[in-house]
């Protein structure tokens, strides 16, 4: 399966670099290029790319809300690229509805890895915040935690799974299920939880980690 991508990037170096690096990869395509935020929202809607690879710090329109734009419409799933770990704009993108963030410090095969990751339903984050992240950001806009009262009991073991940060593979190997029906449950409970991306699930399940179930260890 071909992984379409659009590359949102005001820098015009930077995103000949990446372009170069995803047009290297056989899987990839490159669909379309974006100078600032409005563009980047024009070609998203136009496109419908799988993917979004977004700069935080862009002209006309910031990332921020170019992504909550793009996921808002349903587009594309959307990967935000920062300089900094401490990016005031991260956690809005993450609110916005990303998938999830990268450095851009990281090395090709990363960053490659990432664009996968987010093209098959999963999120990512730098692994060097993901704690931080958790930890310091408030609650998602639009999550309403009492409605976790409404999921069915394996929906709270997929959103407990969801907040170790385990994948959609690894949830169906620790649960025991198909990998369609894990989707099928990922996707409900962002419905039921008003969220636009597993990131947000993710943050949410560690607000209420105590109130979901324990779950078994993966099997070594």
């Amino acid at each position: 399966m071909t992984i379409r991508v659009l590359v949102a990037e005001d820098q015009a170096a930077v995103r000949a670099g990446l372009v170069m690096i995803l047009r290297a990869e056989p899987d990839f395509a490159v669909v379309g290029e974006a100078a600032d935020g409005e563009r980047a929202v024009e070609l998203a809607l136009e496109l419908r790319p799988d993917v979004v690879l977004m700069d935080v710090q862009m002209p006309r329109l910031d990332g921020v809300a170019a992504t909550r734009r793009i996921t808002e419409a349903g587009a594309a799933r959307v990967l935000v690229l920062t300089t900094f770990d401490l990016d005031e704009y991260v956690h809005g993108a993450l609110r916005a509805g990303a998938a999830g963030f990268l450095l851009k410090d990281l090395e090709a095969a990363a960053l490659v890895d990432g664009i996968r990751t987010v093209a098959r339903g999963d999120g990512m984050l730098a692994p060097s915040v993901t704690r931080r992240l958790i930890s310091t950001f408030a609650r998602p806009e639009g999550g309403d935690p009492t409605a976790v009262e409404r999921l069915t009991q394996r929906e709270r073991e997929v959103l407990a799974a969801i907040g170790e940060g385990l994948s959609n593979d690894q949830i169906s190997r620790r649960l025991a299920m198909a990998q369609a029906t894990t989707k099928t449950h990922v996707s409900r409970i962002l419905a039921k939880l008003e969220l636009r991306s597993r990131v947000q699930a993710a943050i949410l399940a560690q607000d209420l980690v105590l109130a979901l179930p324990r779950l078994p260890q993966l099997p070594r």
